[in-house]
């Protein structure tokens, strides 16, 4: 056996590549071991970003959606009574120095029919339902309860909070006769569905209703003096004959709700007030989360954008002779440099493609292994194309970015000097 049968062979690239590919696969090949570290470095940075960018959307997206199962994305409220001082014949002179706040009765908002109309013709909302709200005290027996009365109309209310996912005994119908109480107060009462119910308000109207479902809002306070019934019912019992006092509405983007209440508020006058500025705490932890997330994404690419412009420094100045001869055979300086490109968009799209299998790992792993005490998954997690999208192309744009400088030192190599090194 001769010496050339016994020299290792090593795989040949396709001749059809443009030149510029065809070396820079080259020298990715030949520092085979640097490439697989960067790759990996590469690969545990997008890891990291595609795996915390998609928990932390659904621990987000999981937060939202309980603090909004219960309530709308804006209310529109009636005006508050307030007080004017006493003026004499002279208007420039108050006439009393205490002025004190007067107590709110229960009103009902004006020309609400044209109003939920008007609303529900603004692109940015979904439904717009009418509320009665007040309070009563509902009686069974020798004992009573002061609860908090919800008049509805179900078929756009339910399109709010989806009351029949939160029945726990009996169905959500509500009829004019009917009534939904929450899990406490049925204890407190020792009622079931189907028990009558005498509740009063604070004009001295009774009202006999039927306990057709009782609930569980997930909060205890709610469950104990939270209760619903027909529009009508409400009117009627609050002395609100034809009015209501809220106007519930749910708009397509719920991070718009702030700026759609604005906009309600300067086109109608009727004070709007959105779940954002409601939960206001709540809305800045989130924000905060969002701003974390920024972060960690900014530090990881720059790590990463750092890892590759290291290595193809070293690249240049081991590959320097090599430099000087492909100079020296007549291929320009922007083949050269975009060799060197060519090098840092590889790295990054292949550290990229690893990175996303590895975050995804990283996902279905947690969502198997994080479970409620009954065995459901805490929280739903989605593998959104777009975020791996995005990670790609992020990656393949921060490896070209952190190799344009040592793709300039290499297009910058006199050929002479290169070449005697």
């Amino acid at each position: 056996m001769n010496a050339d049968t016994r020299r290792p062979t090593t795989p040949q690239l396709p001749r059809w590549m443009p030149f510029e590919w065809l070396v820079a696969l080259r020298f990715l090949r030949e520092g085979r071991v640097q490439t697989a570290f960067i790759i990996g470095g590469v690969a545990i940075g997008v890891g990291v970003i595609v795996f915390m960018s998609a928990l932390l959307s659904g621990l987000q997206a999981n937060f939202v959606k309980r603090v909004l199962t219960g309530q709308a994305h804006i209310q529109l409220l009636p005006p508050k009574e307030a007080a004017r001082a006493l003026r004499g014949a002279d208007p420039l002179v108050v006439e009393g120095s205490i002025v004190q706040s007067p107590l709110q009765r229960l009103k009902s908002i004006d020309q609400w029919q044209s109003l939920a109309a008007q609303i529900r013709g603004l692109p940015e909302v979904s439904v717009v339902s009418p509320a009665a709200n007040g309070s009563a005290l509902v009686v069974r027996g020798d004992t009573s309860r002061a609860i908090s009365v919800v008049g509805i109309e179900p078929d756009l209310y339910f399109r709010i909070v989806p009351m029949p996912e939160k029945i726990v005994r009996g169905t959500a119908r509500i009829t004019i006769s009917d009534i939904l109480i929450g899990t406490e107060l049925a204890s407190d009462l020792g009622v079931s569905v189907g028990d009558k119910l005498r509740v009063t308000s604070a004009n001295d109207t009774s009202n006999t209703l039927t306990i057709a479902g009782i609930f569980d809002l997930g909060n205890k306070g709610a469950n104990a003096r939270t209760t619903f019934m027909a529009l009508r019912s409400a009117q009627s019992l609050l002395g609100l004959l034809g009015g209501v006092s809220t106007l519930d509405v749910t708009v397509h983007d719920v991070y718009d709700a702030e700026l759609v209440a604005r906009h309600i508020t300067a086109m109608t006058g009727v004070e709007a007030d959105s779940w954002i500025k409601t939960n206001e705490q709540f809305f800045t932890a989130v924000s905060a989360q969002t701003t974390a997330n920024t972060a960690i994404r900014v530090f990881v690419g720059l790590s990463v954008a750092f890892g590759i412009a290291s290595v193809l420094v070293v690249s240049v100045v081991q590959k320097s002779r090599e430099i000087g001869i492909l100079r020296a055979m007549g291929i320009t300086r922007g083949q050269v440099l975009r060799i060197f490109l060519l090098q840092g968009g590889l790295l990054g799209f292949g550290g990229a493609l690893a990175g996303s299998a590895l975050g995804s790992a990283g996902l279905f792993f947690w969502q198997q292994t994080q479970r409620n005490p009954d065995g459901s998954v805490m929280f739903a997690v989605s593998f959104e194309p777009f975020m791996f999208a995005m990670a790609l192309l992020l990656a393949t744009a921060t490896g070209l970015l952190a190799s344009f400088a040592p793709a300039m030192r290499a297009a910058g190599l006199d050929p002479v000097s290169a070449i005697r090194g």
